[in-house]
Parts: C-alpha cells; structure tokens; sequence
C-alpha cells in the first residue's frame, strides 16, 4: 500500500498543494467575531474533503462558539486499531499586518517555504492526513486502520469548549491511540519524536500599602513601599542557583534518569546566546540548560508592575504593585498542588505592613509523557527515519498543549505527537510559512506510519 499511495501523493503534488491553498485561503481567525462565518467556511471545506475521501458519519458539532468538525472510518474492521486524530482548522490574527511580504490569505511559495497564516499551525498539518488518506484510498480502496477526526475552530482561543465535548461524548471520540500534528521537529529535516509537555499553572500577587500614593519625603521611613516588599517575596522564591525554594514544589517530580539525560544529550543543541541576544545561559543547579528547559520544572516572573511608570521621576511610595508568576510543570507535579505551595510561600514571607492577596491562574494542565520505548513511539520514529533518510531524535519540551493532558485525563490512551514544523516558521507571527521538505517528507512518513500502526 505505501508504494502506491506514495506514487499517488507524488503525481497530484500541485493539485493537492492548490487544495491546502483553498483551504489556507480562508480567514478563519477564531478570536475576531468579524470571521466568524470564515470560521465556519473553513469547517465546511473539511466536511466536503472528508466526504470525497470517503469518511461517514461527518458533521459539525456545534459548541458555544465555533464547530468541531467530526468524521469517522470505521472499514478496517474490528481487530484493526482506531487512532483519534486531532487537530485545529482556527488560525491566529494577521496583525501587524504591515509586516507581511504577501496576502497572509492568499498562499505564496517563495524559496521552498509556502508563506500563509495557518501554513504550520495548523492547517498544514491537518491537510498532510488528509492528503494521505486520499492517498490511500484512492489506490487501495480502503484504510489500514479505523480513524475518528476531532478538528476544532477553538485551539488559538483556548479550546474553551473542546473538554467538556470530550468528556460528554466519551464513547463518540474514543479510540485506541491519539495522533496530533500540532507541533515541529528541533530542525528542519531533523525527524524529532516529541515524549512529553510540561504542564502549567500560574497565580498573580498583588502587594498593597497605602489607600493611595504617597508623598515618599513625607511618608518613607514609616510606611513600607509594596514594590520593595513584592521584590523581597520574589527574591525568596528561587535562588541563584534557579532552585526554587518554595516548600514542597518538588514533591513528586521524577528523578531525570541517565537514559533520558543520553537521549537530551542527542538533541542538536540550540545556541541559546545567538537566538536570544543574552550573554551568560543559566539553569537549575546540576542540570543542562537543555535538560532544564525539556525535563525540569521552571518558575519566571512574566510581569510586574505598580507606582510611577511616566518620564522623569515622581516621588512617590505607590499604593500597590502586581507579578504575574507562571510555572511549567513536569510528572509528578499537579497544577492544584503548586498553586497552593506557591501562595503559601507568599503568605509566610510576607512582610508587615502590607496586604498581599495571590489570585490562582484559571487555566492549568498536568505534564504529559508517553516512554519512548512505547511500540507505537517506536513506529513513529521509524517512519520518521525512512522517510527523512535522518536517525529520529527524542526530545520533551518545555510548553503546554491543553488537549494533550485532556485526552490523556479522559481517555487514558497514549498519544503520538507527529509533528512536521520547524523553527523557522514563525507561528503566530507576521511570514508564518511552512518548508514543502516537511510537508512532502511528512507524508511520506504519515503513509509509513499508518501501514506500520496496523502490523504486530
């Protein structure tokens, strides 16, 4: 099946190319109202792709914003795996729109990089299975496993709605395994296994003294200052080391094991200096900055703010000040468990003569990790490796993806994140693109991969 479904991709390369620029075509921006019919436009253009592949049981669930767009193959028969495939049609705003070389709507190839909002994150990569199971059945008839498609308009905003559906309509999306294409490799061309996510969480504190800004020649000396007294909590929450020495923000963590410190060590190392401007890397005591950054738990300071921001100087011993504070988690950590040690840390080292008040971050998600000796990790990796002509590398990496934790929360099944991006493409920002290395590469590895799922 892998010949004929690759010889197929390969002779309808630009009639597929001009189908993912239809479908990048539409403006669907889910946070502005204005597309909101754009939105649904593009969900639509699913609907009509699945059906001509030759999915059933298709349409939009509605949510109290934007669809998702459902289908299922259920032809490979009873002893065949069921995969969830997710992934999200819904794309971030243009803005600055100055800052863009082309129409962000009107796809452009330039130097083997097609140049559209949407190109990598995520339409693109939601095409490329589409693309392949077209493939599929288009030469062979039918599909080597049985697949339920989750596609939601919400990703970019939240996905606000998506866990209450998933967790109301348990038996509808439920499957064997989940597969997302929501991600990237650490290089172009450098077929990355991505493991595992950090979880997060965060809270803000807010410092406040005087019921309004004071003279500081009148008043300092007796009243206490709240941004001196914020930066006093700040400062006791981590080391110099990066320790965080909040009590109990370990508990649990897992010790980073030999095998998976070789597997980081493997990782092509990003210049940390020449991509972020800084002089000096820093990471916790004991530990790589790679190994930090993928494996251990972290604590910043986002924002802070309060008393006199203008030109010149202003006297004054302000009312209050704020810090938002988030924390990327790893397993063994639990979003409710941070929290409440990080407000009780502040709570004792809070000096006198203030108020402090620690307000909990809404959003939060638990760490997630699949082993990398997991067989349908281990076919992941080989299709990557086949079809890049490159050894797979494995990586964990430092941000969130909500849905992961979700599905793993609901469902308890393993997911498999295959994801084609690259550093250089520029998500969210204004020349998003994507190479045609990853997206041809990718669906050659796509093909592999599910001829392998079905295999013992």
């Amino acid at each position: 099946m892998s010949d004929k479904a690759l010889e197929y991709l390969r002779e309808n390369r630009d009639r597929l190319l001009q189908r993912l620029n239809d479908f990048l075509s539409i403006p669907s921006v889910s946070t502005d109202s204005v597309h909101k019919e754009d939105v649904r436009k593009a969900a639509g253009f699913l609907e009509d792709y699945l059906s001509e592949i030759g999915f059933e049981k298709i349409k939009q669930i509605e949510t109290k914003k934007h669809p998702i767009v459902y289908a299922e193959y259920t032809n490979a028969g009873p002893d065949a795996p069921t995969v969830l495939l997710y992934g999200h049609y819904d794309v971030q705003p243009v803005d600055p729109i100055e800052l863009w070389e082309s129409d962000p709507f009107q796809p452009e190839v330039r130097n083997d990089r097609l140049y559209a909002r949407g190109a990598s994150d995520d339409k693109g990569q939601v095409f490329m299975h589409l693309a392949v199971f077209e493939a599929m059945m288009k030469t062979e008839g039918a599909l080597p496993i049985n697949v339920k498609v989750c596609l939601e308009g919400e990703e970019e905003i939240g996905s606000e709605n998506l866990y209450d559906m998933l967790h109301e309509r348990k038996d509808l999306f439920q499957a064997d395994f989940a597969v997302i294409s929501d991600s990237g490799m650490v290089a172009k061309n450098q077929p990355t296994i991505l493991y595992g996510l950090k979880g997060f969480t965060g809270i803000e504190i807010t410092v406040t003294g005087p019921d309004h800004d004071l003279h500081s020649g009148m008043y300092g000396g007796a009243v206490r200052n709240p941004i001196m007294a914020l930066s006093h909590i700040l400062a006791s929450m981590k080391d110099k080391d990066e320790v965080v020495t909040v009590d109990g923000f370990y508990d649990g963590v897992e010790a980073l094991t030999d095998e998976e410190r070789k597997l980081i060590e493997q990782v092509p190392g990003e210049d940390f200096r020449k991509a972020t401007g800084i002089t000096e890397t820093v990471s916790e005591k004991g530990y790589t900055p790679k190994e930090h950054t993928m494996a251990r738990p972290t604590f910043e300071v986002n924002g802070i703010f309060g008393g006199y921001q203008g030109e010149g100087t202003k006297t004054i011993i302000p009312t209050s000040a704020t810090a938002k504070i988030t924390c990327r988690l790893v397993p063994g950590q639990h979003p409710d468990d941070i929290q409440a040690a990080l407000e009780a840390h502040v709570k004792k080292v809070a000096p006198k003569g203030v108020t402090v008040e620690v307000k909990r971050e809404k959003l939060s998600a638990k760490a997630y990790k699949v082993e990398p000796t997991h067989p349908l990790i281990q076919k992941a990796a080989e299709s990557y490796t086949k079809a890049f002509a490159k050894e797979t590398v494995y990586v964990r990496m430092g941000g969130s993806i909500p849905v992961v934790e979700w599905i793993e929360d609901i469902y308890h099944i393993p997911i498999v994140l295959l994801g084609f991006g690259t550093p250089e493409d520029r998500l969210h920002s204004p020349n998003e693109s994507f190479p045609l290395d990853s997206y041809d590469k990718g669906m050659e590895t796509l093909v592999y991969y599910w001829n392998e799922v079905n295999k013992k």
